[in-house]
């Protein structure tokens, strides 16, 4: 496999971040609480917005873009604002499932936290999703009491437990 590269996106990476996103939505619907629809459905300023809003990753391998990653602010029970960045549409291409590009991404959206001054990572996993679960662990993801319904279409009776990292570890 080639090396991988992860690049946080800027501005003009708008149309790259769609394309991405699109494809993720269309692959693995399930993974995301936004359907490809309303994706689609969302305009040109709406998709620089999500790019201005938040920081965004691109992994590249072989000069394809392989995965994606969000970072944004966590907002904890009840809405108030932590100290902590919250991480969300993480992606890899089927393919290379298991072969580095995610754990990539962490460390990539970790150390732009980290950056930013946070003190922790927050990431939602399906309690269903072993495999999902089993990866954070692995980077250093703790499980919290923190639970919620899981969102999106077909996942009424699942939910979703906060995992955190704290931020100033060694990651590798």
């Amino acid at each position: 496999m080639d090396p991988i590269t992860v690049r946080r996106l800027k501005d003009a990476d708008w149309p790259e971040f769609r394309r991405v996103r699109l494809a993720a939505l269309g692959e693995s619907p399930e993974a995301f609480s936004a359907t490809l629809a309303e994706e689609e459905a969302s305009d040109e300023a709406s998709w620089l917005e999500r790019v201005q809003r938040s920081p965004r990753f691109l992994a590249e391998s072989g000069g394809a873009v392989v995965g994606m990653a969000s970072l944004g602010r966590y907002q904890g029970a009840e809405g108030e604002s932590e100290n902590s960045g919250e991480l969300y549409g993480l992606w890899v291409t089927p393919a290379l499932r298991g072969t580095g590009v995610a754990t990539a991404l962490v460390n990539a959206a970790s150390r732009q936290a980290s950056d930013d001054g946070r003190s922790h990572v927050v990431y939602w996993v399906s309690t269903s999703n072993g495999r999902a679960v089993a990866f954070a662990s692995g980077l250093g993801f703790r499980p919290t009491d923190d639970r919620r319904p899981m969102r999106g279409v077909g996942h009424a009776d699942e939910e979703e437990i906060a995992m955190t990292l704290p931020l100033g570890l060694d990651r590798g």
